[in-house]
């Protein structure tokens, strides 16, 4: 009788421990394998960025939105410089500098002529430059000038005159309008020069009201070629 009671003694003292000291939920002796897993928060719908992944940019040298290269822009050729004279005559023997001019205007020539012109000696076939712009006037063959050119300016009021050219620059005709530095012929002893001294005989003539292209006052080309003077 005595057992029996300590039995039931002991029994009701288990059940009122195990009510009052039951496991501890997420405590420090927790079971792991028993323990709630923790909820993770999922982003809400309305937030978009939150529903994006994260990537890695692309590098600099791959990235297809790069910005093409802006186009090179060459600076346009600068245009022949012309004479601080004004006039824009020039030296009409290629290759030949102002320091190489000698003044043979007022030389006596056969018959008490005077020159009225300018040698500028040269190797036969050197080329003979227009000196300004304008247009063959005359293509002429004479006894004393040999194959020459007239060549008037675009306003009228001067006459170019090239004279002993060796032959013509190709495809040069009457009419035609040349531009300054043109090649127009090239430098001969045509006519009554020396063979031994080729040169190209160059005059400048004022023309007349009538513009006869074998009339005209003839100036002096020395000064204005040397850029010492400019044409009146």
């Amino acid at each position: 009788m005595k057992l029996t009671k300590l039995l039931a003694l002991g029994l009701v003292v288990g059940i009122a421990g195990w009510w009052w000291l039951g496991p501890v939920v997420n405590g420090p002796g927790a079971d792991p394998d028993t323990t709630p897993a923790v909820p993770v928060p999922v982003p809400a719908p309305s937030d978009p960025a939150a529903l994006v992944a994260p990537t890695r940019a692309a590098p600099a040298a791959m990235a297809s939105s790069a910005a093409p290269a802006a186009p090179l822009t060459l600076a346009p050729a600068a245009a022949p410089a012309r004479p601080a004279d004004g006039n824009g005559l020039l030296l009409p023997v290629q290759g030949i500098t102002a320091a190489q001019l000698q003044d043979t205007f007022t030389d006596a020539r056969s018959e008490g002529r005077v020159h009225d012109a300018i040698d500028i000696l040269a190797p036969a076939g050197t080329p003979v430059l227009a000196v300004a712009d304008g247009t063959i006037e005359k293509l002429f063959n004479s006894d004393r000038g040999g194959l020459t050119v007239y060549q008037f300016e675009p306003g009228g009021r001067y006459c170019y005159y090239y004279a002993h050219l060796e032959r013509y620059a190709d495809g040069l005709a009457e009419k035609q309008t040349v531009t300054r530095g043109q090649v127009i012929g090239y430098v001969g002893s045509t006519g009554n020069a020396s063979p031994e001294a080729p040169h190209l005989h160059f005059e400048i003539h004022t023309l007349g009201p009538e513009k006869h292209w074998w009339e005209g006052a003839s100036l002096n080309p020395y000064p204005v070629l040397r850029g010492e003077q400019r044409l009146p």
